[in-house]
C-alpha cells in the first residue's frame, strides 16, 4: 500500500496534465487506433481524478462505508454502459440526435470545493459514444483505415488551448478547481468534438439534430411560461433570491442560470432563422415564424440582455451571408451609433451615470468591478497569469471579498483568461477564436445554410461569452467545431446515396 500512497500526490498534480495530453491524442493523432487508445484512457483517468477530489467529501462516504455494494453498482452501470454502445453501434444516426437532446440538462454535484452543475446524461452519452464507435477500431485488424482524418486548425488551437491550461494549473493557487474544469468540462468535451467530428453532417443531418433542439426548446419555454404564471422558479436559490428583491421576474426553465437558458434560445432561434431564410416553401416559413415567436416569448422572460446581444449578432451574420455584408455591416454600425446615443442621451430614463464607476457598476450588475479586478490581476502577473481556475481565489484575496462576493469568472471571458494565463493563455484564445471564425467564412460558399447557421452560432457563442461566461465551459461550443469540422469535409453536392456515417 505504502508505494501507491506515495504516487497519490505525484497523481494529483500532474493527472490534469496526462488527462489533457489523453484529450489532445484522442483529437489530433494521425492514428486512428492510438486515438481509440487515448479516447478510452481519458475516460478511465477522468473518474480516477474524480474520486481523488471528493473522497474526503461528505458524498463519498457511502461509498466509502459500503465498498461491495459501489463496485457491484459500478459494474451494473459498466453492463448498462455496454449494452447502450451495443445499441448505438447498430443505429449510428441516432448518436448526434441523442447528443444534442442531452446538451442543456445539468445536474449539481459538490467537487474541489464548490457546487458545479455538470451536464452528466452528456457525459454518458459521451461515453457511450466512445464505446460504440472506438472500440471496434482497437480490434480491427485494419485500424488505419477507418476515419483517418488530419486535424483542422481549430483542433489544433483547441487542443494547445486546453493544454496550455493544464500546464498552467500546475502553479495555480486553485489547483483543484482548475483539475475539475478539465475533468468535468474540457476533457469530456474534447472527446465529444472528437466524435462529432468523424460523423458525417450532411444537410439532413442538421435538420434532424435541429428539430430535435427545437422541440426541446419548445418544452423548456412552455415550463418557463409555467414559471412566469407561478412567479415560482423551479430551481436555483439565487435567482429565487434576485427576484425576491427585483422589480421583475427572472425565468430559467431547467437551467440554474437564466442566461445560459437565453443563450440555448439564441442558438436555436438562429437555426430556424436558417430554415426560414433558405427554404422556399411558405408553409415551412409561416410555422418557423410561428416558433420563433414562441421562443422569443421564452428568451424575452429570460430577461438576458447577453442573450438579446448574442442573437442580434447571429442574425447579422446570417443577413450578411443570405444578402450582402457591406450592406449588413453598415446597418449593424448604425444600430450600435444609435445604441450609444441613446444610452448618453437617456441616462435618466436608464438610471445610469456614465460618469460614475459605481452606477455603471450596478447598471451592469456588477460587472465592472470584475472586468477591473480582472484587468489589476493581469497588470500584476502579465506573462502567465496566476495560473488556470484562479480567478475568483486571487480576486476574493485581493479585494477582502466574501465567497459570494466574486464568482468564477469575471463574466467577460479575455478578461478571465488574461488573468489566469496571461499573455500567453490570451493569445491561445484568440488564436482560436481567429482561426475558427476564418475557417468557418472559407469552408462553404456564403449561400451555404448549415455553413452560415455555424458561422453565425459560433459568433452569437463568442459575444455572449464577451458579456457572460462559459466559452469553453459550454458543450454547444465544442459541438458546434466538431460538426464545423466534419461538415467541411463534405462535398458541396454530395453524392445521391452518400453514407450515414463516417465512423466504423
Amino acid at each position: 500500500m505504502e508505494a501507491p500512497l506515495a504516487l497519490a500526490p505525484l497523481l494529483e498534480q500532474t493527472g490534469g496534465v496526462l488527462l489533457a495530453a489523453l484529450a489532445a491524442a484522442a483529437v489530433v493523432a494521425p492514428s486512428a487506433r492510438t486515438r481509440a487508445y487515448s479516447t478510452l484512457g481519458a475516460l478511465a483517468l477522468a473518474p480516477a481524478l474524480l474520486v481523488g477530489q471528493i473522497h474526503a467529501s461528505a458524498q463519498f462516504r457511502p461509498i466509502a462505508r459500503h465498498p461491495l455494494v459501489a463496485l457491484v453498482a459500478g459494474l451494473v452501470a459498466l453492463g448498462l454502459l455496454a449494452l447502450a454502445a451495443r445499441w448505438l453501434r447498430a443505429r449510428p444516426r441516432w448518436f448526434p440526435l441523442v447528443v444534442v437532446a442531452a446538451l442543456p440538462f445539468r445536474i449539481p454535484i459538490q467537487s474541489g470545493g464548490t457546487t458545479s452543475n455538470l451536464l452528466v446524461p452528456l457525459y454518458l452519452v459521451i461515453a457511450t459514444g466512445a464505446l460504440a464507435f472506438f472500440i471496434p477500431r482497437i480490434r480491427a485488424s485494419d485500424p488505419e483505415g477507418h476515419a483517418d482524418l488530419a486535424p483542422s486548425g481549430t483542433a489544433l488551437a483547441l487542443i494547445a488551448f486546453v493544454g496550455l491550461y493544464a500546464v498552467q494549473a500546475l502553479y495555480s493557487p486553485a489547483e483543484k478547481n482548475a483539475e475539475s474544469q478539465l475533468v468535468f468540462f474540457y476533457v469530456p468535451f474534447a472527446l465529444l468534438f472528437a466524435l462529432l467530428r468523424e460523423y458525417e453532417w450532411t444537410r439532413r443531418r442538421a435538420l434532424e439534430s435541429l428539430g430535435v433542439l427545437t422541440g426541446l426548446a419548445v418544452v423548456l419555454v412552455g415550463i418557463g411560461y409555467v414559471e412566469y404564471a407561478t412567479k415560482r422558479v423551479l430551481l436555483n436559490p439565487k435567482v429565487i433570491d434576485t427576484n425576491a428583491f427585483s422589480d421583475y421576474f427572472r425565468v430559467n426553465s431547467l437551467f440554474f442560470d437564466p442566461n445560459i437558458y437565453g443563450r440555448f434560445l439564441a442558438i436555436v432561434m438562429l437555426g430556424l432563422t436558417v430554415v426560414l431564410l433558405w427554404n422556399g416553401s411558405r408553409r415551412v416559413g409561416w410555422a418557423c415564424a410561428a416558433l420563433l415567436a414562441v421562443l422569443w416569448g421564452g428568451l424575452v422572460l429570460s430577461f438576458s440582455q447577453s442573450s438579446f446581444v448574442a442573437l442580434l449578432a447571429g442574425l447579422a451574420v446570417l443577413a450578411a451571408r443570405r444578402w450582402d455584408a457591406r450592406r449588413t455591416a453598415l446597418a449593424v454600425g448604425g444600430v450600435i451609433l444609435a445604441g450609444a446615443v441613446f444610452v448618453v442621451a437617456a441616462q435618466g430614463v436608464l438610471k445610469l451615470d456614465l460618469g460614475s464607476a459605481s452606477s455603471v457598476n450596478r447598471g451592469t450588475s456588477g460587472r465592472l468591478n470584475l472586468v477591473r479586478g480582472g484587468l489589476r490581476q493581469f497588470g500584476a502577473r502579465p506573462v502567465l497569469g496566476f495560473g488556470s481556475g484562479s480567478f475568483a481565489k486571487v480576486y476574493r484575496e485581493r479585494h477582502r471579498g466574501s465567497r459570494q462576493t466574486a464568482v468564477s469568472a469575471s463574466h467577460t471571458i479575455p478578461v478571465t483568461v488574461a488573468a489566469e494565463q496571461g499573455v500567453v493563455g490570451l493569445v491561445a484564445y484568440l488564436v482560436l477564436v481567429v482561426v475558427t471564425v476564418r475557417g468557418l467564412l472559407r469552408a462553404r460558399p456564403p449561400d451555404d445554410p448549415v455553413n452560415a447557421f455555424l458561422l453565425a452560432a459560433f459568433v452569437a457563442l463568442v459575444l455572449h461569452t464577451l458579456i457572460y461566461a462559459a466559452f469553453l465551459e459550454d458543450p454547444t461550443t465544442w459541438a458546434l467545431l466538431g460538426i464545423a469540422a466534419a461538415y467541411a469535409r463534405v462535398p458541396s453536392r454530395p453524392p445521391a446515396r452518400a453514407p450515414a456515417v463516417a465512423v466504423p
